[in-house]
């Protein structure tokens, strides 16, 4: 049953304000149009004053093209920014972008059931997309975010970030995130068998914290290149696990 939410934000892109949400992630909120041709991304968090959405909204597009840039157009999709106030007189950005009706993001993928050369075109695109992004790394110091996480819901996500999980959050990102269970790589379907990047949000977080951040990620691309080899030989990809709901 689709979950339906209603505020003026959406004024600029739906008749009745109401949209279903599809997705959530560490900071967003996803929601889908009523004809399905596109998603609404949401950061809540970041309302300001016209003045200061603007502003973001040109950082975060600029931030966009560059990480488009940076895995080509074969691995990214356009992205539109406006800005609209909510029903508490909040001025938000709203980020909307095609809606991949004929994708899957690859934490969903049985890579079991694809064929050899299937399991090849896959392992040959994320190790393109994992060097486009290291040489992204040493040419600006940044790099997209690959992974990503997923909410079921505003209060999940609260939860979530809540400081009692950051034991869960640490362990999450060094063991159980790996590119082939990755929320912001959608997969097409066959035959195409194309991946792509729907998240291009930056690090919001000191210079510090971005170093060691973009390091870590680094290191462990050296593990995934090992997993992407795993699934290549034989489908096998480390089991998808969620935090327990009993907090």
């Amino acid at each position: 049953m689709a979950r339906l939410y209603a505020d003026e934000v959406f004024a600029p892109l739906d008749r009745d304000h109401h949209v279903e949400r599809v997705a959530g992630g560490n900071e967003t909120e996803v929601y889908r149009t009523d004809d399905q041709a596109y998603v609404i991304k949401l950061k809540s968090d970041l309302g300001g004053t016209v003045t200061e959405s603007v502003d973001l909204a040109r950082e975060m597009r600029v931030a966009a093209e560059r990480f488009a840039e940076c895995l080509g157009s074969n691995h990214s999709i356009p992205s539109y920014y406006l800005i609209s106030r909510d029903s508490e007189g909040h001025v938000q950005v709203l980020v909307l972008q095609p809606f991949l009706a004929h994708a899957h993001q690859l934490y969903d993928i049985d890579y079991t059931t694809f064929s050899k050369a299937e399991r090849v075109r896959v392992a040959t695109q994320l190790r393109d997309i994992i060097r486009r992004s290291l040489v992204f790394y040493r040419s600006t110091g940044s790099m997209p975010d690959l992974y990503g996480r997923t909410s079921t819901s505003k209060a999940e996500r609260a939860r979530l970030n809540k400081p009692y999980m950051l034991p869960w959050r640490l362990w999450s990102f060094l063991v159980q995130r790996n590119l082939l269970r990755s929320h912001n790589l959608m997969l097409t379907d066959a035959p195409e068998r194309r991946i792509i990047l729907v998240d291009y949000d930056v690090v919001r977080r000191s210079k510090l914290y971005k170093r060691v951040y973009y390091m870590v990620r680094w290191f462990l691309f050296w593990r995934d290149h090992t997993l992407v080899e795993l699934m290549r030989r034989s489908g096998f990809v480390p089991q998808r696990q969620k935090p327990s709901k009993k907090q």
